[in-house]
């Protein structure tokens, strides 16, 4: 069973479109972030830090660092354990642009296997009861398979491919 990641992290930047970025998440998806609508939400006035991203050549600054979207170019001053204070990045929290993004029209989709494997198994005339008696796993995760629910693990796709089919699987990273 795969282990939920229950953080979320930005692991890329992709292109910035005006004021939307869109980024990469730690669970696949890239996601895109409209900074005008967010900061609207947020009723950003001038006394907010982010009020100085609403200028593009600011805004564009952006980078990456503790796997969120940052601007060294805006700092805000933190206090450390010891009460001192500590100028750091201007930084917002990952599960925060997480929750306030969308998906992208171009957003990493699952490596979409179910319906290869629907094809194969019904041209060789197996219901989805038999292929998972030979691959030794559900009917249950079959279906889920089959119906892009869900991707499974490389092993588990050698033993449906492979021994259930009675298939090759090729693997490229291009």
């Amino acid at each position: 069973m795969k282990k939920i990641i229950k953080t979320h992290r930005i692991l890329k930047i992709n292109p910035i479109q005006g004021f939307t970025i869109s980024c990469t998440f730690n669970n696949g998806e890239t996601r895109e972030i409209d900074f005008k609508k967010l900061f609207n939400k947020w009723k950003v006035s001038k006394d907010d830090p982010e009020y100085k991203l609403l200028d593009f050549k600011e805004f564009k600054k952006v980078g990456l660092r503790n796997n969120t979207l940052s601007w060294k170019n805006i700092q805000i001053s933190l206090l450390d354990i010891d009460g001192n204070e500590q100028l750091q990045p201007f930084e917002i929290d990952p599960l925060t642009l997480f929750r306030n993004s969308k998906g992208s029209d171009n957003s990493f989709k699952k490596f979409n296997i179910g319906p290869a494997i629907k094809k194969a198994r019904t041209s060789k005339g197996l219901s989805q009861d038999e292929l998972a008696l030979r691959s030794g796993t559900s009917k249950t995760y079959i279906s889920r398979i089959e119906n892009n629910k869900i991707d499974p693990t490389l092993h588990t796709l050698h033993k449906i491919v492979e021994v259930g089919l009675g298939r090759k699987i090729e693997l490229k990273i291009l």
